[in-house]
């Protein structure tokens, strides 16, 4: 069990994140929230990359930064943007990093191979990096975090680059080892995690502002979900006036997506809450202020 522990993060007078508390079993964990809101600063500092200005972290009740390469033997990790030899292949690259980590030759080779296979590389397992696509970089180091088959795997936005096919074979992927180890994705994309997350974290104003699986977390928005058909004319007015949550043009009209939490008009119809509008409800401030 990975538990945090009354954990904040200051730089200077800039507070990070404050008041943490978290636990992890094994599982699958997205953590949602958009760019910005500290996401990466938890990250790092489960993956012992900072420190904690307060609190702990504790890995079957012992701190990680004492446990030090104890911890990180049991850890696998994809950061945002990982360095890499351009004129390298896969397997010479992923051959380097299981000799820095300890493994042996001919296990690493086996290991390679096969990490190789399941995130789609196996055609090009000794071609240059140089000439790879960012989504085929990005599974590359989904390969490298997974070379010494760790017990606690986190990734750090780890679809950036990938198409909708190789998103979908990702989360495939997760999925699959989710099983048997803890994994936790940090994301600011919904799609990436909803339908296989066992919990979501949201962090909102530097706190935990929900940790909780999907049905509960859309609970919160049940019967203030709506949708209706207005005039182009009526956009604007209706956009001051709710949280707008989607539009698309149908037949001349604009359907909307929105949220009120009064009582409704007899033409709309109330749909049922997904997380991607908690998502834009919870962080529509934001959202707004990166438009």
């Amino acid at each position: 069990m990975l538990v945090v522990k009354d954990m904040a993060k200051q730089y200077g007078d800039f507070t990070a994140l404050k008041d943490i508390n978290l636990e992890f079993t094994n599982g699958l964990y997205g953590l949602l929230a958009p760019n910005g809101a500290g996401k990466t600063t938890l990250i790092k500092m489960l993956a012992t990359l900072i420190a904690p200005t307060k609190g702990e972290v504790l890995y079957n009740g012992k701190n990680i930064l004492s446990m030090d390469d104890q911890y990180r033997e049991l850890l696998g990790y994809l950061p945002q943007q990982f360095g890499y030899y351009k004129n390298y292949s896969p397997k010479q690259y992923l051959l380097y990093l299981a000799a820095l980590k300890g493994i042996s030759k001919k296990e690493a080779a086996l290991k390679i191979d096969e990490l190789l296979e399941k995130v789609a590389l196996s055609q090009v397992v000794n071609k240059k990096m140089k000439k790879f696509s960012g989504g085929m970089i990005q599974r590359v180091g989904i390969a490298q975090a997974l070379l010494n088959d760790p017990k606690i795997l986190i990734l750090d936005e780890p679809t950036a680059g990938l198409d909708p096919k190789e998103r979908a074979r990702f989360r495939h992927l997760l999925s699959e080892l989710a099983r048997d180890r803890l994994v936790i994705i940090s994301t600011h994309i919904v799609s990436d995690i909803e339908s296989i997350a066992n919990e979501i974290i949201m962090i909102k104003n530097q706190q935990i502002l929900y940790k909780d699986s999907v049905e509960k977390i859309c609970e919160l928005l049940e019967g203030h979900v709506y949708e209706t058909s207005i005039g182009y004319e009526q956009l604007g007015v209706f956009r001051k006036q709710y949280v707008l949550l989607s539009e698309k043009q149908e037949q001349g009209n604009m359907i909307v997506r929105f949220i009120h939490k009064g009582n409704p008009e007899n033409e709309w119809r109330p749909v049922s809450p997904q997380l991607e509008d908690v998502f834009l409800y919870e962080y529509r401030d934001e959202i707004d202020g990166e438009a």
